[in-house]
């Protein structure tokens, strides 16, 4: 099977992770016979470098134009002194937006290896940790009315968090769907005693749910849910959840998996045509100096085989030659503990290849 792949490298140490990567996924095709074409897509710090700004339109275009997209991380401090239109988060809005994809996917699953490197009670921790969170991407507050203005003497400023029923309706679905495939429990996070807009999304749940019998359906407040992950993420199996109530419950959850460096994503839409990322950032003061952890972009790789390409098989292989690595007692230092075996980045992407070719 034949599938383009765009691939933007990013800035920072991500184009070490995003090599590695690319590495696994070749490995993948000589052992299945696919063959995988990639274009280079300039976005982030590298756009603004190189074109002057973040996203540019030939650059948008060229990931419509794919199968799929992978990234890497973009951003570091070179570019912060920007203005907000320039900077290079503003290219990664401007992405999602532009190829319509409005359903995050993060995983938060923590590998039994790594338990110990949790900084929950183990109590807590052998209860289980493994759900998903369902973001809703390109709506709310990130994507509405931003201004700042005079009143009475001093600045004020406004945010607008605007959400359409057709909007929360979408990834209302996904949530649902995801869940008859994993446990079959949605959890709704909102602020209903507060927002309005809180109050649409559970008009339109309540409406959907009833499409869903076979799912348990739950709400609950966005700052209890922040509570509950650390106190007892084993209840939950799928969250769904607007945009800035995700961003800030994902990134979260992460940090109770044991290391940042292992958590994937999946940003998708209407089409197969995904973005798929590591959940952590470029990293740029240990950039060259092979330390990052890569097993976060190789893992968004073996999702965009998956959900992209339904190459489940393969999927699968590079999941469990990731475990295989672990098992062996290799970490990189983010993850490293006593007894441990250091390696680095190159190193860990190869210990991951060979073990898929066995």
């Amino acid at each position: 099977m034949k599938k383009k792949i765009g691939v933007i490298w990013g800035d920072g140490s991500s184009p070490e992770i995003v090599r590695e990567a690319i590495a696994v996924l070749d490995t993948i095709a000589n052992k299945y016979g696919h063959e995988f074409e990639y274009t280079k897509i300039l976005m982030g710090g590298e756009a603004i470098d190189v074109m002057g700004e973040p996203l540019p339109q030939s650059q948008l275009d060229l990931c419509r134009a794919q199968d799929s997209v992978l990234l890497g991380a973009i951003g570091g401090p070179k570019w912060e002194g920007l203005p907000g239109e320039k900077r290079p988060e503003k290219g990664l809005l401007a992405l999602r937006a532009g190829m319509g994809l409005y359903a995050n996917n993060r995983p938060a699953k923590i590998w039994p290896q790594l338990a110990d490197a949790s900084p929950l009670k183990k109590e807590i921790v052998d209860q289980g940790i493994d759900f998903l969170i369902v973001r809703e991407l390109i709506g709310g507050a990130y994507f509405g009315e931003h201004k700042q203005f005079e009143q009475n003497g001093e600045l004020c400023a406004i945010d607008t968090m605007p959400y359409s029923e057709h909007e929360i309706e979408r990834i209302g679905r996904i949530g649902f769907e995801t869940a008859r495939k994993r446990r079959k429990k949605l959890c709704m996070v909102d602020k209903h005693n507060v927002l309005e807009t809180s109050r649409l999304w559970v008009k339109v749940f309540d409406r959907l749910k009833e499409d869903y019998p076979d799912v348990e359906y739950s709400t609950m407040f966005v700052d209890n849910c922040a509570m509950q992950i650390c106190k007892n993420p084993a209840q939950f199996d799928v969250i769904v959840t607007e945009n800035l109530f995700g961003d800030i419950l994902s990134d979260e959850a992460s940090e109770i998996t044991g290391s940042i460096g292992m958590i994937p994503s999946s940003s998708l839409g209407k089409t197969t045509n995904g973005l798929y990322e590591p959940i952590h950032g470029s990293a740029p003061d240990i950039a060259g100096k092979n330390i990052v952890n890569p097993i976060a972009c190789i893992l968004s790789a073996a999702m965009m085989l998956r959900y992209s390409f339904d190459m489940a098989r393969e999927a699968d292989d590079i999941e469990k030659a990731v475990g295989a690595v672990l098992d062996q007692g290799l970490r990189t230092a983010d993850m490293m503990s006593e007894g441990m075996i250091p390696v680095g980045t190159k190193e860990m992407g190869a210990a991951i290849r060979a073990n898929i070719e066995v």
